[in-house]
């Protein structure tokens, strides 16, 4: 990145720009100005981002509350757009109005599902950046290989940051649920 960063013939771009342009197939997120190519991810990414996007619907049906998968933006900076594997946004997001927009304002929950490649940067850059918006509650990491969940949540006095345990549901006060464990590994 510090090369390219370096390049004066490199322009950044801002949020509206690259929210306009289209990669075909292929999916970008936009860090400090600098579009960054993401790759595809395994089965197990697939299948759990799949699994809790999918209880979550369930679960929030009729409650102005919905969630969106990885296709929909989620704005952490001035010239920062993230792609989450799942965000929940509250306000009746599903309303008419709302079908061309592309950013919804801060979501109340983040999801991220772990991978070998991008586990170290997904807990401190992008947490560090989920963090900072106001509106966002609690953000979930879900870690395939332990089938076990990082929950970190806002309180009154701070955030709190805990590895669950195997087997442990995860409380989602703000939003009035819970998600067992068998649903977001689930196999089958």
């Amino acid at each position: 990145m510090a090369k390219v960063a370096l390049d004066p013939a490199y322009r950044r771009i801002d949020v509206d720009e690259f929210l306009s342009m289209h990669f075909g197939d292929a999916k970008a997120e936009l860090e400090d100005g600098l579009i960054y190519m993401m790759t595809g991810g395994s089965q197990a990414h697939a299948r759990i981002a799949g699994n809790v996007y999918f209880a979550l619907r369930l679960a929030l049906r009729g409650t102005g509350c919905m969630p969106f998968n990885s296709d929909f933006a989620v704005q952490t900076g001035t010239q920062t757009i993230r792609y989450p594997d799942v965000a929940v946004y509250c306000g009746d997001p599903g309303r008419p109005a709302n079908d061309g927009k592309k950013l919804l304002g801060d979501p109340v929950l983040i999801v991220e599902v772990l991978s070998s490649s991008t586990a170290s940067y997904d807990q401190s850059v992008k947490l560090a950046e989920y963090r900072e918006l106001p509106g966002t509650t609690d953000m979930l990491l879900a870690d395939p290989q332990q089938e076990r969940v990082r929950h970190v949540r806002r309180t009154a006095t701070g955030w709190v940051d805990d590895w669950l345990p195997s087997g442990t549901d995860v409380a989602l006060p703000s939003l009035a649920i819970t998600l067992p464990p068998a649903e977001i590994f689930v196999r089958d």
